[in-house]
C-alpha cells in the first residue's frame, strides 16, 4: 500500500522509552502476533480473489508492525513478548468461515487497531515510536478504505441510516434527556451512529465467539465463550430495537457465515486472548457512545453492557491466568517489595 514508512526505526536514541511508548508497543506486538496467526489461516481457505488480496494486505501489515516493534525492543534490550506462534494455529484445519466473514472480521480488527493507534499518537515523544504509530494509523486507514469498498461493492453490508436534513437550528428543552419512563424523543445523528457502530462490531464478535465455542477443546473455555455469546446476542438485540423503534435499519447477524467444522484452527489460548482483548476494546467503544449520548434510556443500556463486559473479561482473564496463558505488560517498580528485600534480618 502507498504509505510513508518510518525511517528512524533501528536508529540509536539517547532517551529511553516512556511507559506509554513501552506499553503501547507491547500491546501492539501482542495483538499483531495474534492477527498474524489468524490471517495465515484465513489465507489457506479464501477463494474470492478480491477478498484474498485484502487478507494478504492485512497479513503483510500485521507482520510488518511486529517486525518493526521487535527491532525497537532488541535495540533497547527489552524482552520481546512471546505472543503467539505457529504452535497456536493449525493451517490444516478445515474451513471455519465463509469468505464474506473475512471482510467483516478485518473491519472489526482494523477498528480495534485504530483505537490503539489513535490513543498512542499524542503520547509518543520519541521520534522512531511516533513515526511508527503515524505509519500504523496511515496504513490501517488505507486498509479500512479497501475494506469498506469491498463491503459496498459486493453488497455485504448496509450503510448507516439516512435521516432528514434539519430545517433549521433546534434548541434542546428540559425533556431532551428523558426516555426511561416518559416517551423518548427520536434518536439524534450521533446516537444513531454509535448504535450502528456497536451493532456492526458486535454481530462480527458474536459470530466469531460462536465459532470459537464450536471448536474450543477445553470445556471451561467453551463455557466462558457461551457466556460471551449470550451477552453479545442480548446486547445486539437491544441496540437493534432502539433503531427499529425509530424505523431505522440495522446491520444483520453474521452467524450463517460460520461453517459446521468442529476442528479448531487456533489454540484455546489464542482464542481466549482474542476475546479478552476485543471485549476490552468494547469498553472504549461504549465509553465513546455514552459521551455523545443524550437519552437516559441509552445511558442505562450502555451501562448494562459495560457491566456484562467487565464480568466476561474478568472470568476469561481468570481462566487465562489459571492456565498460565496471560503475559504481563511491562510494570513499574514494586518499591514496597524492594524495601522488604533490603530489610536486614532481625
Amino acid at each position: 500500500m502507498d504509505t510513508i514508512k518510518p525511517t528512524k526505526i533501528g536508529k540509536t536514541f539517547n532517551d529511553r522509552l516512556t511507559s506509554a511508548e513501552l506499553g503501547k508497543l507491547w500491546a501492539t506486538y501482542m495483538g499483531n502476533s495474534m492477527s498474524t496467526c489468524i490471517l495465515s489461516y484465513f489465507l489457506q481457505h479464501v477463494e474470492d480473489s478480491e477478498i484474498k488480496k485484502l487478507v494478504e494486505n492485512a497479513a503483510f501489515l500485521s507482520e510488518e508492525f511486529q517486525s518493526m516493534i521487535k527491532e525497537i525492543f532488541i535495540k533497547e534490550h527489552i524482552p520481546v513478548p512471546h505472543g503467539f506462534t505457529k504452535e497456536d494455529v493449525n493451517l490444516k484445519a478445515p474451513k471455519l468461515f465463509e469468505d464474506e466473514f473475512y471482510v467483516h472480521y478485518l473491519k472489526y480488527a482494523a477498528k480495534a487497531g485504530m483505537s490503539i493507534y489513535n490513543v498512542a499518537v499524542p503520547l509518543m515523544y520519541r521520534e522512531d515510536v511516533r513515526d511508527f504509530y503515524l505509519y500504523c494509523m496511515d496504513a490501517t486507514m488505507k486498509l479500512m478504505e479497501q475494506i469498506n469498498s469491498i463491503l459496498m461493492d459486493k453488497r455485504l453490508i448496509i450503510k448507516p441510516p439516512i435521516i432528514p436534513i434539519p430545517e433549521g437550528v433546534k434548541i434542546a428543552r428540559s425533556d431532551y434527556l428523558k426516555g426511561l419512563i416518559e416517551k423518548a424523543r427520536p434518536l439524534h445523528a450521533l446516537e444513531i451512529t454509535h448504535l450502528y457502530d456497536n451493532i456492526e462490531s458486535n454481530v462480527t464478535s458474536k459470530a466469531l465467539i460462536m465459532a470459537f465455542r464450536q471448536v474450543a477443546k477445553m470445556e471451561k473455555v467453551r463455557e466462558v465463550f457461551k457466556k460471551g455469546e449470550d451477552l453479545t446476542t442480548r446486547a445486539v438485540e437491544r441496540y437493534m430495537t432502539k433503531l427499529h423503534e425509530d424505523h431505522l435499519p440495522a446491520p444483520s447477524f453474521l452467524d450463517h457465515l460460520v461453517t459446521t467444522s468442529t476442528v479448531s484452527p487456533f489454540s484455546d489460548k489464542l482464542m481466549l486472548f482474542h476475546k479478552v482483548d476485543m471485549f476490552s476494546m468494547k469498553i472504549r467503544a461504549f465509553g465513546n457512545s455514552v459521551a455523545v449520548n443524550g437519552r437516559h434510556d441509552l445511558a442505562l443500556l450502555y451501562g448494562k453492557s459495560l457491566t456484562n463486559i467487565f464480568k466476561f473479561v474478568d472470568d476469561a482473564s481468570q481462566l487465562m491466568m489459571k492456565n498460565g496463558w496471560m503475559e504481563v505488560p511491562p510494570e513499574a517498580v514494586d518499591r514496597e517489595n524492594l524495601a522488604l528485600k533490603g530489610k536486614p534480618n532481625q
